[in-house]
């Protein structure tokens, strides 16, 4: 068992290097986090850049395995041969040191890589451009470049050490920290948000959450306002339960916290006029169907076949909204 591991990892050492000499570096100024959340076993990274959808290239990873930032010229060989190296047995220091030494163009990378028991291992090169430099703790590690100061790195860093919550949250709060300092001295352009879990969606796969805004003027607060939606989302389902449970007052303040995550979210709008009709609310439950087709006019079919709207659907304060040009 142990010569077919070697035997599998020098196959490995062989691939990593053709890889590397056939991949042509770019210019990648960016600065990220990886994080891990002990507690809930996901791993994820968030990531800004004055370039085109970074979320595209400098991120990777595998639920329960580990997750890989490479950057300033990002090669994907790092987190696909990267966790192959992990399963195999190797740590995320062994696993680094391998894939450098393969690496004809280490010269230009950023690499860091956290593990599912919180092991971290990071490389910056002397060469790329300043300011970068890197930063790893417990359950996490900073690191970017092309940045206006090491206090880019080091607002990240804080952050996260000092936050609670879901991870997403967190690291994107250490990406806003970064970017409070001055990020990347270039500008904004891009950003990204990866949660990784196993078996995350339908018992299958292992995003459990992957945003990104690629093209943007204010791309963290943009994924911030991504993230808010989703959020959203998730506490409108609650709403839905508590509703079919005849839970009104429980199901209206799940509604109302919906709409505050995401002011926008015209989801939150419809259920509030369903639960507002539920409770006999005739008034309230038009002006909430009102905002739901202001935001959204699509709603305007929609509520018409919608059989929670049954009871008013000929009535003419109902018909004024949806029909309304």
């Amino acid at each position: 068992m142990r010569q077919k591991s070697h035997v599998c990892l020098f196959v490995l050492l062989l691939v990593a290097r053709g890889a590397a000499q056939q991949y042509a570096p770019g210019e990648e100024g960016t600065f990220s986090i990886v994080g891990r959340d002990p507690a809930t076993g996901e791993l994820g990274i968030a990531v800004q850049s004055k370039t085109i959808a970074v979320g595209a290239r400098t991120r990777g990873g595998k639920g329960g395995v580990a997750v890989f930032a490479h950057q300033s010229a990002s090669n994907p060989m790092y987190s696909t041969l990267g966790v192959e190296l992990l399963e195999a047995g190797l740590t995320p220091q062994q696993a680094l040191d391998m894939m450098l030494r393969s690496d004809e163009g280490r010269a230009n990378r950023q690499v860091a890589i956290l593990d599912i028991q919180g092991r971290t291992a990071a490389f910056t090169s002397p060469t790329i451009t300043d300011w970068k430099g890197h930063r790893c703790g417990t359950n996490y590690c900073a690191e970017g470049n092309t940045l206006t100061g090491p206090e880019v790195v080091d607002a990240m860093a804080r952050s996260f050490e000092a936050s609670s919550g879901p991870l997403a949250e967190r690291l994107l709060g250490a990406l806003e920290a970064g970017q409070a300092q001055g990020g990347d001295r270039r500008g904004t352009q891009s950003a990204s948000l990866m949660i990784l879990k196993p078996l995350a969606i339908s018992g299958f796969g292992d995003r459990a959450l992957d945003l990104r805004v690629d093209e943007h003027r204010a791309p963290i607060p943009e994924l911030r306002r991504i993230l808010n939606a989703v959020r959203s989302g998730e506490i409108l389902s609650e709403a839905s339960t508590r509703l079919a449970a005849n839970d009104l007052k429980g199901a209206m303040e799940t509604a109302m916290a919906a709409r505050d995550k995401s002011a926008t979210n015209d989801a939150a709008w419809v259920a509030i006029a369903r639960i507002y009709l539920r409770m006999g609310q005739k008034a309230d439950a038009m002006a909430a169907v009102a905002k739901a087709v202001e935001l959204n006019a699509a709603n305007k079919r929609q509520l018409l076949r919608d059989d929670d709207f049954r009871s008013v659907r000929d009535d003419p304060a109902f018909l004024k909204i949806v029909a309304s040009n």
